[in-house]
């Protein structure tokens, strides 16, 4: 197992002699079993290299009311599950080494994607934490950052920020990790009751509720595909007793234009349910958009896709989403 080096500094970071590429994971500490898993992967990438692991709560990204201050800090811990899962660093900095001279004057701005659902609720959010991503970059000089899709507007705008700023570095996303009950792993889950608790998985059921229908439309589009939408064609499959595909070829030709509406219905019933529950889930958004940009995805959207979702139960907000792909074999 590697022993981590517990730096400070960026002095201390730089000073390090470095062999092959640089991978670096960045966290607010806190680390679960998803910080885990990004660090695994990073450790993949850079076999022959090093994994950095930063461990810092940006106060820029914390609006009023927010959580800064009971925010939970265990260094110790996390040291210990950086060191279990690869990483050789654990980059600790304090906030007068990443802000040496207060906070920043100039900041990086988030765009129009910034100021869309989880920028609406949480106003410069995006801006406070493009800025402090864009300071660790330089910090500490990866070749490859990676980031968890759990956040997926996040890893939208490290991305486009990259692109757009001409940043050296390549971005990867890593998968959603989830509790056994489909729970996202988040450092916030920990704030939850057990009631509460039992109300935050209508999050995730909402999501693979949209996923479960997308899944039955996008079968339904494949079959119409195989059978062709011909009225001697139909009239042919159910004279050998194959009605069932000719009655889905019809429902093709009438239902497909509705997809992400009705995608966007079935993930919506649940939630609905989940306001009545005691405690009730509070929902700040649902939301199905295009990756690229965050904005809803028109009926006839092909490509990827984005299932998302984001509410408040008792004083804990989570949030949590979901890769959909539309007419992908068409």
């Amino acid at each position: 197992m590697t022993t981590s080096a517990l730096l400070r500094t960026a002095d201390e970071l730089h000073a390090r002699v470095r062999t092959g590429r640089r991978a670096v994971v960045m966290t607010m500490g806190a680390l679960h079993e998803g910080h885990a898993t990004l660090i695994r992967t990073a450790r993949e990438i850079a076999a022959d290299g090093e994994v950095v692991v930063t461990v810092f709560v940006n106060p820029l990204q914390f609006g009023a009311g927010e959580d800064l201050d009971r925010y939970p800090r265990t260094l110790d811990a996390d040291v210990k599950i950086a060191e279990q899962a690869g990483a050789d660093v654990v980059f600790a900095p304090a906030v007068d080494e990443v802000y040496p001279g207060g906070e920043p004057q100039v900041r990086i701005s988030a765009g129009p994607m910034g100021e869309r659902l989880e920028g609406a609720v949480r106003p410069g959010h995006f801006d406070g934490m493009l800025t402090v991503v864009a300071k660790l970059l330089h910090l500490t000089r990866p070749d490859v950052a990676l980031y968890g899709q759990k956040d997926a507007q996040q890893l939208a705008l490290i991305r486009r920020m990259v692109r757009d700023l001409n940043f050296g570095v390549e971005i990867v996303g890593v998968p959603t990790v989830r509790e056994e009950d489909g729970l996202a792993l988040s450092s916030r889950n920990r704030y939850l009751s057990a009631t509460e608790r039992r109300t935050a998985l209508a999050l995730s059921q909402a999501l693979f509720a949209g996923s479960d229908r997308h899944a039955a439309q996008e079968a339904l589009r494949a079959r119409a595909r195989e059978v062709p939408a011909t009225r001697a064609r139909a009239e042919a499959l159910s004279a050998i007793g194959e009605s069932r595909a000719a009655a889905d070829t019809h429902a093709v030709a009438k239902a497909v234009p509705g997809g992400p509406a009705a995608v966007r219905a079935a993930a919506r019933l649940v939630l609905d349910d989940a306001a009545r529950l005691q405690p009730p889930l509070a929902l700040d958004y649902l939301a199905l958009v295009d990756p690229s940009d965050f904005t809803e995805i028109p009926d006839d959207h092909t490509g990827e896709a984005v299932l998302a979702v984001a509410a408040r139960v008792g004083t804990t907000r989570l949030i949590d989403n979901i890769p959909l792909t539309f007419g992908a074999a068409s």
